[in-house]
């Protein structure tokens, strides 16, 4: 039963293994945007940058989530802690992306907004691993921010469950 259980967990660890390999080889070749996802009319975006500008200006833990749609560990972020009136921004372009006011405690550990500003958000299907899901980018860089679900708060309903790292914090002026 043991050597069963032992190759039946090998044997998971290798597809999952092989999904993520392919995953990453599938990202180091695909453009920066695709048509149709956001941005200008032809479907780029509106801040571009080389693989290496990308590296240059931000830390390792943004650009694995921005530019790699990584996922920080749950509770990591001193955002999922931040509660004074502001606004959250791109790490990579600085827009502006999610008023302070719209935040909750999902107790997923990660940020939370029930709904982003105008404008500033694009989504795309998320097939990777398996699971169905609705991908949240900046509409302006392209960046990967985290995913959006439909068991969220009154009054839209929506969870924009987000990394932190990949964004940024400015208090509202007193």
């Amino acid at each position: 039963m043991q050597c069963r259980r032992r190759f039946l967990f090998s044997g998971a660890a290798a597809l999952a293994a092989l999904a993520v390999t392919g995953r990453r080889r599938l990202l180091a070749a695909a453009p920066a945007a695709a048509p149709g996802d956001a941005g200008t009319p032809d479907g780029g975006f509106e801040i571009t940058r080389t693989d290496a500008q990308w590296r240059q200006s931000l830390t390792p833990a943004q650009y694995a989530v921005l530019r790699h749609e990584g996922t920080e560990r749950p509770y990591s972020s001193p955002l999922n802690d931040e509660h004074r009136n502001g606004v959250f921004a791109c790490a990579g372009c600085r827009l502006d992306l999610f008023a302070s006011r719209t935040k909750f405690d999902s107790q997923t550990g990660w940020p939370s907004f029930w709904a982003p500003l105008d404008h500033a958000v694009a989504t795309r299907d998320d097939r990777s691993f398996g699971v169905s899901r609705t991908e949240v980018h900046c509409r302006r860089c392209g960046g990967h921010l985290g995913h959006v679900f439909d068991d969220g708060p009154r009054p839209t309903g929506l969870r924009h469950c987000m990394n932190g790292v990949a964004m940024t914090f400015t208090p509202a002026a007193a």
